[in-house]
């Protein structure tokens, strides 16, 4: 089984700061895209940022030049930088990894259970 658990949300004020984390663990041989995504209250979740296995980067143009994915594919580890935050980044982030778990498998995506970030103004 495959778990991805995310820590680092939090209360911050307008134009604060906060990292994420997520540590994937359990039967993985491989990792490939690593992402981040958030769900407001009633929204739809939606993508924040997502980094490939060869380490290129795509952003959601409402975080483009404030937020920063890396990831370190090989402990299973992605991390979400988070700078200049606003009220509306207001969310639950999710954690999300394809993973290959089993030689003749396929990639899966597995999702970790949200870690909220409160921005107030």
């Amino acid at each position: 089984q495959v778990q991805l658990v995310e820590s680092g949300g939090g209360l911050v004020q307008h134009g604060g700061s906060l990292t994420l984390s997520c540590a994937a663990s359990g039967s993985i041989l491989s990792i490939g895209a690593m992402g981040w995504y958030r769900q407001a209250p009633g929204k739809q979740r939606e993508l924040v940022a997502v980094i490939t296995s060869g380490g290129s980067t795509n952003y959601a143009d409402t975080v483009k030049g404030r937020f920063t994915i890396s990831a370190d594919n090989a402990k299973g580890r992605v991390y979400l930088q988070m700078r200049s935050l606003k009220p509306e980044d207001t969310a639950v982030y999710y954690c999300n990894a394809d993973v290959l778990a089993h030689f003749g498998s396929e990639y899966q995506a597995y999702w970790g259970q949200g870690t909220q970030v409160t921005v107030s103004s």
